[in-house]
C-alpha cells in the first residue's frame, strides 16, 4: 500500500495456516475481511459523508483493496462495541457520530451549496480545517463542540480503523495479534524469523528474501 514498500515481499495473510495464528486469530482476522462494504448501521447519506471524510482523514493510495474505513466504523457502531468510557463535552458515540456526519453535511451545503462528498477536496480540507479550529456553528451540531468531535471521534475513530485492518499491517511489518507463537526477541534490533524483515536502504532483496519466508 505504501509507495516505498519497507517490507518487500512480506504479506501478513500468509501466516493464516501458520503456527503465528490460533483458531480466534483467524476467526478474527476473516470478519474484517469480510465485513460488508454497505451501510447497516449509517443512513446511505450519512454513509456517504463518512466515506468522503475517511478519504481525507487517511488518504490512501489507489489500491484495488484499500482498507474499508467506513465499514469498518460501520460495524463498530453497529456492535454497540465502545471505549468503555465517553467525555463530558460528546453524546454517546453513535451518537456523536450521527450527529457530527449531519452537522458537516449542513456545513457544506451552507457554505458551498452542495453536498460534502460532492466537493472538490481542497474544499472538504478546508471544511475540516475549520472543524478542528472549532470555527463551525452550524444549528445542526445541537452543543455539540465540533472541535471535540473532531479530536476525539474523528481522528480516533478513523485512525486506528485503518491500522486494526490486516490490508495495513503488511506495510509496518506488523505479524497480528500475537496468538498463539507470541514474540521472544524483545529487545531493541532483535527480530523473531516470524516477524517481518525490514529493508534497510542497500539491503532491498535480503528483506524481500526473508519476506517470502516469513510465516
Amino acid at each position: 500500500m505504501s509507495a516505498e514498500n519497507r517490507y518487500p515481499g512480506y504479506d501478513v495473510l500468509a501466516k493464516r495456516e501458520g503456527l503465528s495464528w490460533n483458531d480466534a486469530t483467524r476467526r478474527t482476522i476473516d470478519a474484517r475481511l469480510s465485513l460488508p462494504r454497505v451501510p447497516r448501521f449509517f443512513t446511505p447519506a450519512q454513509w456517504l459523508t463518512l466515506q468522503a471524510l475517511c478519504e481525507r482523514i487517511v488518504p490512501q493510495p489507489q489500491d484495488p483493496d484499500p482498507v474499508p474505513l467506513a465499514a469498518m466504523l460501520d460495524a463498530r457502531l453497529l456492535s454497540g462495541r465502545t471505549d468503555g468510557f465517553r467525555r463530558a463535552v460528546l453524546p454517546q458515540q453513535d451518537e456523536a457520530w450521527r450527529r457530527g456526519l449531519a452537522a458537516l453535511e449542513a456545513e457544506a451545503r451552507t457554505r458551498y451549496g452542495g453536498a460534502f462528498h460532492e466537493l472538490r477536496a481542497a474544499s472538504q480540507d478546508e471544511l475540516l480545517r475549520d472543524l478542528q479550529a472549532g470555527r463551525l456553528s452550524h444549528e445542526a451540531w445541537g452543543g455539540m463542540p465540533g472541535n471535540a468531535f473532531f479530536a476525539h471521534r474523528v481522528l480516533p475513530d478513523i485512525t486506528s480503523a485503518f491500522y486494526a485492518h490486516p490490508h495495513a499491517w503488511n506495510e509496518m511489518g506488523f505479524g497480528g495479534p500475537a496468538s498463539a507463537r507470541g514474540y521472544v526477541r524483545m529487545d531493541f534490533d532483535r527480530r523473531d524469523p516470524w516477524e517481518a524483515a525490514e529493508a534497510a536502504p542497500g539491503q532491498e532483496r535480503q528483506a524481500l528474501r526473508d519476506n517470502h519466508r516469513v510465516r
